[in-house]
């Protein structure tokens, strides 16, 4: 019996892959917005990214046993009725938090040479809100750069209080998960959550910070309440959106530096979230390995294009600000970096 992958077909790698190494295995890679429940009803493995909701009224009544997420986050995956109903899910935790990493240090670079001035005589203090894959990076990077650092990761035991941090960072940078939604579409295990962080950055944790705290979300959109950082006068960097790509003009206008969700996109963060993809599938019907080489990056290298005297970011940013209602397009068309 053939076994059939559906995929979204902006993650590299995996039908050539899989055409190639498994002959009993068809792939049908699809664009997000093709991703329904008639496309996946008779499918066996879904391999998607974060614009496919993967939830009930996508599933039910579909053969597929196992959801790949090419990506670190899984709020869009309804764990729990997967879980109630025999689909193992799995995400791919720390495929790009080099890449993530990296754009920190960016947004931190172009702070320094820009007129942003911090409110303090000595060197800036930072704080990283999630010390996981991706947070740990950041911290041993700012450290490097001179900074001091306060971390807070309650669930890990790990730093200070979300208040002191309020209270002693002069740059604030979110890398957590998304927990806790109050939203219609969100799911049970995430309204349960021990350690809920949607809207975690709120007014009252912005009432806290210093006057000029600058707010950093990489993370999900919905970790930071967008209404109360516009309302704050805090200045800030938003990767991640609530509500993208139907992003709010005004909250954008007002930024720092934006980008459409990007901070990920590398090429070896892409190849990492292949590659695990590849073996869980690999692992959970029993196929052979396939192992994606470093050599073949070269398929999907590129480099953002900047032809202006603007850091790279910042040009990303106004690319943005002057297209607002073009952010999945850029997203799209975005040109990945190396780490």
């Amino acid at each position: 019996m053939t076994l059939t992958i559906v995929c979204d077909f902006h993650i590299p790698f995996l039908v050539e892959a899989v055409q190639n190494e498994w002959r009993d295995v068809r792939i049908c890679p699809l664009k997000p917005e093709e991703i329904d429940a008639d496309a996946v009803r008779n499918a066996d493995v879904l391999v998607v990214r974060t614009r496919t909701q993967v939830n009930e009224a996508l599933l039910a009544g579909s053969s597929v046993r196992l959801v790949c997420t090419a990506t670190i986050g899984f709020d869009h995956i309804d764990t729990a009725w997967c879980e109630a109903h025999g689909v193992r899910w799995i995400s791919c935790p720390g495929c790009n938090a080099q890449a993530v990493c990296d754009y920190i240090e960016e947004a931190l670079n172009e702070i320094q040479i820009s007129n942003f001035k911090f409110q303090i005589s000595n060197m800036p203090t930072i704080g990283v809100v999630g010390v996981g894959h991706v947070g740990s990076l950041v911290a041993r990077m700012a450290e490097r750069k001179g900074y001091r650092v306060l971390l807070n990761d309650p669930p890990r035991n790990i730093g200070v209080s979300l208040d002191e941090i309020a209270q002693n960072c002069d740059i604030i940078t979110f890398h957590v998960p998304l927990t806790g939604a109050q939203n219609p579409d969100s799911f049970t295990d995430r309204t349960q959550a021990k350690y809920p962080t949607f809207h975690l950055c709120d007014e009252a944790f912005l009432a806290q910070c210093k006057p000029h705290a600058l707010i950093i979300n990489a993370a999900r959109g919905g970790v930071v309440d967008e209404q109360a950082l516009l309302h704050s006068g805090h200045p800030y960097i938003l990767d991640t959106w609530e509500n993208e790509p139907d992003i709010r003009p005004d909250v954008l206008q007002h930024a720092f530096l934006a980008s459409m969700h990007i901070a990920g996109y590398s090429v070896e963060g892409k190849r990492n979230a292949s590659q695990m993809c590849l073996n869980a599938i690999a692992e959970h019907f029993a196929l052979p390995h396939i192992e994606i080489t470093r050599s073949r990056d070269h398929e999907i290298t590129s480099s953002p294009k900047n032809n202006s005297s603007e850091p790279w970011l910042a040009a990303v940013s106004a690319s943005l600000k002057a297209n607002p209602t073009a952010f999945e397009s850029l997203r799209k068309s975005y040109p990945l970096r190396g780490e």
